[in-house]
């Protein structure tokens, strides 16, 4: 088959590598129907993390069961499926407490499993799939080929902005506020219109976002940023903060701009990855009784609530992917979202 590797930074390459098989009676093979680029997946190809060996890479992409071991029980050869980000067994005390990415026994894609098998990335043409029953999830009926790209979605940033939505507390009559217009931080506002908030305010500096955001149903957009940003949203909310702050970039500025925005009292969800001196502010925290909650969304918790509204047309959070490209130009969409002229690109093999 046909992959992607991760060599270094800016160093993608589309190659050729093994065909999965099965190799644990957990095991499934899936032929995969689209993947995409996550802005995760940038920070190594920018050079924040250090290098090592060539690797697979990707962990979001949705498929067609081809094979199963003879210890999975739950899907069959010719199953459309959505796989979360994080390699799960579901059935752990963690899994069973909401949190699949705390996973006693959780595996990456492009990582290595505990016996020291390499797991494929999700940006190729097959995916070995470790603990199948666990981690996949298995729609009721092959979809129609329109609804591929929301549910490709669900495997990270859409379940990804609903986990973010969550953490802040966002309901019926709450004030949000987004910090953050990649994909992570579109989807927050589609979550947060979708949970009942009665005022959306994304924080976006590039018109192509923030017309997504006007889309997915954010009343107001500033286009300021960290203290400066904070005023008018001060200004928008009678001179107080934002009852929810959802924090989706993961950089020391974004969590100051986050703390700057929320009133006394609110909240703050944060599912940016975190990267360099991203940290809290405890001393505010104290102050102004700010609650801090969140982290890697569990998507695998989330998929049976999401799954049948996109499915269904009630959800659509497809125009986050803004550039489709086939997968043997995978080099070409890490380039076009590192030099931001894509949101997020989708991957057709």
């Amino acid at each position: 088959m046909q992959a992607t590797m991760f060599y270094g930074p800016e160093d993608i390459r589309w190659e050729h590598r093994p065909d999965p098989r099965i190799e644990l009676p957990t095991d499934a093979v899936v032929r995969v129907v689209a993947a995409c680029v996550c802005g995760s997946d940038l920070w190594g190809y920018r050079g924040f993390h250090p290098e090592g060996p060539p690797r697979p890479i990707g962990h979001e992409f949705v498929g067609v069961v081809e094979q199963i071991g003879r210890g999975v029980t739950t899907l069959k050869p010719g199953d459309f499926v959505v796989a979360p980000f994080v390699i799960s067994d579901n059935t752990c005390v963690n899994c069973r407490n909401g949190i699949h990415t705390s996973c006693l026994h959780r595996q990456s894609w492009g990582g290595t499993d505990p016996d020291g098998r390499i797991n494929d990335g999700g940006q190729g043409e097959y995916v070995r799939v470790p603990l199948a029953d666990g981690t996949l999830v298995a729609t009721p009926e092959p979809p129609a080929d329109a609804l591929i790209p929301g549910l490709l979605s669900l495997s990270d940033v859409m379940a990804t902005g609903h986990h973010a939505a969550l953490s802040a507390g966002v309901g019926p009559g709450r004030s949000v506020v987004v910090v953050g217009d990649g994909a992570v931080g579109l989807c927050a506002v589609l979550a947060s219109v979708r949970l009942g908030a009665e005022r959306v305010i994304a924080c976006s500096t590039h018109l192509d976002r923030q017309q997504v955001a006007t889309k997915f149903g954010a009343g107001d957009i500033v286009a300021e940023r960290g203290e400066d940003a904070a005023a008018v949203v001060r200004d928008l909310l009678a001179n107080t903060g934002a009852d929810c702050v959802l924090e989706c970039v993961g950089t020391e500025g974004a969590m100051d701009q986050a703390m700057a925005t929320v009133r006394p009292g609110g909240r703050i969800g944060f599912v940016g990855v975190p990267l360099g001196g991203a940290q809290l502010h405890i001393g505010q925290m104290f102050a102004r009784n700010i609650t801090v909650g969140g982290g890697g969304a569990p998507v695998r918790a989330y998929l049976e609530e999401l799954l049948p509204e996109v499915l269904d047309g009630r959800l659509d959070p497809s125009p986050v992917f803004d550039l489709q490209l086939p997968m043997s130009q995978v080099a070409e969409a890490y380039r076009a979202m590192h030099e931001r002229r894509s949101i997020k690109t989708l991957l057709w093999p």
